[in-house]
């Protein structure tokens, strides 16, 4: 069981395709921020609970969950989260950060009988800032993906910690991530496809993206098959010797201590 109080981003998982998902090759829990006295997660897809239990994150002090898409890897269990951090809805507590589809499309995904037990629910939308408590953060552009997305881009100690999450490649993400000097991105495919259906970032689109917003630290994560299969903690190194920036892989558990912004 781990204990940490520091202000910190841990990977609870870091697989990115159904096959990954499905065979749980990589967890495929979601991103926990303990910053300010304040525990967020973010895209808690299937395992998330159990991951939390089994690394001694205490669902029930949650203050936040912030949704990026509806896509079942990324929001499976965002329900029982909700149940878990306002006990059941016996203590009204809690901030739902999520797409309007999320909360309102055809597949929407958070149960209506639980949304009254929230303290408040607000909708995601594109470039526009939102807090919770001390941390403030703001939305990227929409991504490119088949269910309404949006990147995060966190303030903290002074810094920009940005969480580029599914999408296809397209020129925009260049200048809307350019303020970053964290950028945590899901690169889920090893070649460019000519599926079109597959809205993911490949190792192409990282080459091309990572020399042109020059982060301190690029952090690669949400992996399909492809991407484990060609090891990414080699192709995280290659990327690394070609562009000059650091760039590492991530895996499940690891932790960014926010004040040193070393890994673990």
């Amino acid at each position: 069981m781990e204990d940490i109080e520091i202000d910190h981003i841990r990977f609870l998982g870091t697989a990115g395709s159904r096959f990954v998902v499905a065979k749980q090759v990589r967890s495929s829990a979601g991103i926990f921020i303990k910053y300010h006295g304040l525990d967020i997660i973010i895209d808690p897809g299937p395992g998330t609970l159990v991951k939390c239990a089994e690394t001694n994150i205490d669902v029930t002090k949650l203050d936040a969950i912030i949704l990026t898409h509806s896509h079942i890897d990324h929001s499976n269990d965002v329900n029982i989260l909700i149940d878990a951090m306002t006990s059941g809805g016996l203590e009204k507590r809690g901030i739902l950060f999520a797409p309007k589809e999320a909360l309102d499309g055809d597949d929407r995904v958070i149960l209506k009988y639980l949304r009254p037990f929230l303290e408040d629910i607000q909708i995601l939308e594109e470039k526009k800032e939102y807090n919770i408590g001390d941390l403030h953060f703001s939305t990227s552009i929409r991504h490119l993906h088949p269910v309404e997305t949006y990147g995060l881009k966190f303030n903290m100690n002074d810094r920009v910690i940005s969480l580029m999450v599914d999408t296809k490649y397209f020129p925009e993400l260049i200048d809307d991530y350019k303020d970053s000097n964290i950028l945590i991105m899901n690169v889920t495919i090893k070649e460019p496809t000519r599926n079109k259906a597959v809205m993911h970032l490949c190792v192409d689109d990282v080459r091309g993206i990572i020399p042109k917003i020059r982060p301190d630290q690029a952090i690669l994560t949400h992996f399909g098959m492809t991407m484990l299969d060609a090891e990414p903690e080699s192709i995280a190194q290659k990327i690394e010797e070609d562009t000059g920036i650091h760039v590492i892989a991530g895996h499940d558990r690891m932790i960014l201590d926010i004040h040193s912004l070393n890994n673990s």
